[in-house]
């Protein structure tokens, strides 16, 4: 250990009648330690908004939308299919559907809805994981009743379960006219949950040949969902992808449907950590008030480490050293602290929010550790930069003036 070191060590654990020193040096640890964790924490929390968004988002929607331009059915879905997979080897997964807003019923209420009919053999949406009670079963039976899936809320509202059966209303013409609409019944095979109060109230799912049969479709789509391998292709997949399709095809990617969504996720994920990153700043600015109190509770030390023969670069070290050691200190228990709230939160799941405003249940976490990386660098580099002001007052002090001042 360097003779600085171990200046700067005793100095900053000091005792006796200077224990009003390492009281102030605790809350200058203390300070940066809050900084540190605060900020990793809100990280992985915007991170963890901002995958778990994406997720249900292409869950239920795909990266991208190809359907037809002011709703118009698309015909040959499987030729279309094969045209894209044979022109863009991009695209990871492509799966047609038949959407459109339609009613249920149950013996205990009726609410409007948007159905969807996918086909279970080549679905790549999330609702297989999300499945709550039940089973994930919308295959065509031979004979009896077809199947369907529903949201929590929406079940909850309808006070349906596995096993009840239901009536799916398809609406014709321009207004809600129930004498001109198609009806078929339905058994509830499973039911999901997803979180997301927008998804779990509203989307039905049921088999892609029933969608077809209620809306009349013949063997038309309403569109396809599409999956590729680099979301940064979308951009131009969106533009070729249609155009290689021909009219009536239009595309739209999951950014552009939610713009609303995403840009709020940008907003924060630009502002939270400016203000959180000022935290920071504050308390590694007591680090210079602490280092200045040292210097003047250590006036009669310094004098003697100069008599001895320190030369004022030694000085000036030992007091650095000491803003690097509360640096180092504050950054570890605080990276510490931080990770340690962050696990107890994606384990128990501490704090519940509402899914209808938030689009999830609970508080999502989710940690990088080029975060962290960045934060305790940061910490870091402002103790460095705060330690700099004081060290060097303590290296140009004389050390006559010192004797003199501690006298």
């Amino acid at each position: 250990m360097s003779v600085s070191l171990f200046v700067a060590r005793r100095f900053l654990l000091s005792r006796r009648n200077r224990g009003f020193i390492s009281f102030i040096a605790f809350f200058a640890v203390l300070g940066v330690m809050l900084g540190v964790a605060s900020l990793i924490v809100t990280l992985s929390i915007l991170r963890g908004f901002e995958s778990t968004i994406k997720e249900s988002v292409v869950g239920f929607t795909s990266h991208m939308q190809i359907f037809g331009f002011q709703s118009q059915s698309l015909q040959n879905p499987e030729s279309s299919m094969r045209k894209v997979s044979e022109r863009f080897p991009g695209v990871r997964a492509m799966a047609p559907y038949v959407s459109r807003e339609g009613m249920v019923r149950s013996d205990s209420g009726i609410d409007g809805v948007l159905i969807k009919g996918i086909d279970p053999g080549n679905d790549v949406s999330s609702v297989r994981k999300h499945i709550v009670d039940g089973t994930y079963d919308l295959d065509v039976k031979v004979s009896g009743t077809p199947t369907v899936i529903l949201g929590k809320r929406l079940a909850e509202r309808l006070q349906t379960r596995t096993g009840d059966e239901i009536l799916l209303f398809a609406l014709g013409g321009s207004s809600l006219n129930l004498s001109q609409a198609r009806i078929m019944r339905f058994k509830v095979a499973g039911i999901y949950e997803t979180g997301m109060e927008e998804y779990d109230a509203s989307y039905v799912y049921i088999h892609l040949r029933s969608a077809q049969i209620l809306f009349q479709y013949g063997a038309a789509v309403s569109g396809f969902d599409v999956l590729v391998n680099n979301v940064a292709e979308l951009p131009e997949l969106v533009q070729e992808i249609p155009a290689a399709l021909g009219y009536p095809h239009y595309g739209r990617t999951m950014f552009q449907m939610y713009r609303n969504l995403f840009s709020w996720i940008d907003l924060q994920k630009k502002q939270v950590p400016i203000i959180l990153g000022l935290i920071i700043l504050v308390a590694t600015v007591n680090v210079i008030g602490t280092l200045l109190m040292m210097v003047l509770e250590k006036a009669k030390e310094i004098a003697v480490l100069r008599t001895l023969g320190a030369t004022r670069s030694t000085v000036s070290r030992i007091f650095l050293l000491q803003g690097i050691l509360i640096g180092f200190l504050g950054t570890t228990l605080g990276t510490i602290l931080g990770y340690g709230l962050c696990w107890l939160e994606s384990t128990y799941r501490l704090i519940s929010l509402p899914s209808g405003i938030y689009y999830m249940s609970h508080v999502p976490i989710e940690q990088h550790w080029s975060d962290v990386a960045m934060v305790c660098g940061s910490a870091m580099l402002l103790c460095f930069l705060c330690s700099l002001i004081p060290s060097r007052i303590a290296g140009k002090r004389d050390p006559v003036e010192l004797l003199r001042f501690a006298i």
